[in-house]
C-alpha cells in the first residue's frame, strides 16, 4: 500500500488541525483513501453551530470542499527516531 501527503492548497487555511507541520503522511490504497482517512482522523469541530447543527461540518472541516487539499503520493516517512527532535 503506498504513503500519500495530504497537504492544504493554502498554507494560511485555519482549517488545517496541525499548525506548523506541513502535511500529514499516512498510508492509503488510493488518493481518495486517503483524503477519507485525514476527513475521518480530523473530521471539524463536532456540530458546526448552533445555526447549523449538523455533525462533521464544524469550521475545521474540510469535507464538501475537495479542492482544498491536496493529496500525493510520497515515500515512506522516516521512522520517528530518525526524525530530528
Amino acid at each position: 500500500m503506498p504513503w500519500y501527503a495530504v497537504r492544504p492548497r493554502d498554507d494560511a487555511d485555519p482549517r488545517w488541525p496541525l499548525p506548523g507541520t506541513a502535511e500529514i503522511v499516512l498510508k492509503a490504497e488510493d488518493p481518495e483513501a486517503a483524503r477519507a482517512k485525514f476527513e475521518s482522523a480530523y473530521p471539524s469541530q463536532p456540530f458546526g453551530s448552533p445555526g447549523v447543527p449538523v455533525p462533521d461540518t464544524g469550521a475545521g472541516s474540510f469535507r464538501g470542499d475537495p479542492d482544498a487539499l491536496i493529496v500525493a503520493e510520497t515515500g515512506e516517512p522516516p521512522a520517528s527516531r530518525d526524525r530530528p527532535a
